[in-house]
């Protein structure tokens, strides 16, 4: 398997069906959906079409969600990325990972190196990330890796506002000179 982005600790590399069972362990966690606005997975059925649909997205943009290991566990952590957003025409930071390995720093570790990746790799101009405005952790990775506030602003039709913030190539640069 084809490793995209190498971190410190981490691997990322394309989601594939062979990942389904890491996958609904991640996605029936309700402490895990807890500020996505998705519903709990239960069903293997369901994982399988979200991959699907994953392979399909790698294809047509030319990245995704990618897994996401522990190189010192060869572990399945979860998953963070990239994802067109066609209703904002936004590309989005994401991110979601095992309870069991929240609070180590691997949220603000892989999201630094996705967007060097985004920048330097995809020539992206632009990527935001949202959250539900409760989401203080993702709020503050958000900060931490030298994205700024943008907005308040609904993630979904009929949703409550998210907080939207943004960053390109020169934010990202200055902020990393501070």
């Amino acid at each position: 398997m084809k490793f995209l982005i190498e971190t410190e600790r981490l691997l990322l590399r394309e989601i594939t069906l062979d990942d389904a069972e890491s996958l609904l362990k991640l996605y029936s966690d309700p402490k895990v959906q807890r500020y996505t606005g998705e519903p709990v997975v239960k069903s293997i059925e369901e994982i399988k079409k979200a991959i699907e649909t994953r392979i399909v997205n790698y294809k047509k943009y030319g990245f995704g969600r990618w897994a996401t290991i522990l190189k010192s566990e060869k572990q399945f952590v979860g998953w963070a990325g990239l994802a067109y957003l066609p209703e904002f025409d936004k590309i989005d930071l994401g991110y979601r990972f095992l309870p069991e390995y929240w609070g180590l720093g691997i949220a603000t570790e892989v999201s630094r190196a996705i967007l060097d990746y985004g920048f330097d790799t995809l020539k992206i101009k632009k990527i935001v990330a949202i959250a539900m405005t409760e989401n203080k952790a993702s709020i503050r990775v958000m900060e931490k890796i030298g994205m700024e506030f943008d907005k308040f602003a609904p993630y979904e039709l009929g949703s409550e506002d998210a907080i939207w913030y943004w960053c390109d190539k020169k934010l990202i640069t200055k902020n990393k000179s501070r």
